[in-house]
């Protein structure tokens, strides 16, 4: 059988600052819920490939922003919800999940373009 590699996403190696490493984590983000959407990516590979502890700590010591922190806690429970729930209660509660993900990202993405705009008005 054949068996995946799966590489680990460190937040702590992407380049920039802050304001663009946030922006990153959202788009990246973004992709990651349409993956576990369409079942490309499983609650478990996703929290070994990104949600994991280190990320965790990278976003609240360096990115400091609170919808972030909540994206990577809900992010690191999905595959809690197989564990507890029965499984179609647990069905319709990662899709809420990955749905609250989606809206806290865009958010973030909202944020950056509305001070991005503020930024060119007073220049």
């Amino acid at each position: 059988m054949k068996q995946r590699h799966l590489s680990r996403m460190l937040l702590s190696e992407v380049p920039g600052n802050p304001p663009q490493q946030l922006e990153l984590f959202a788009l990246v983000n973004l992709g990651l819920v349409q993956s576990l959407a369409s079942g490309i990516l499983s609650p478990a590979e996703a929290v070994e490939r990104f949600y994991h502890s280190d990320n965790c700590l990278y976003v609240q010591r360096h990115l400091r922003k609170r919808e972030a922190n909540e994206i990577m806690s809900r992010g690191v429970q999905l595959p809690d919800l197989f564990e507890c729930l029965a499984a179609e209660e647990a069905r319709r509660e990662f899709y809420h999940e990955l749905e609250t993900i989606r809206a806290l990202c865009l958010k973030l993405l909202g944020d950056k373009r509305s001070r991005g705009l503020a930024d060119r008005a007073v220049a």
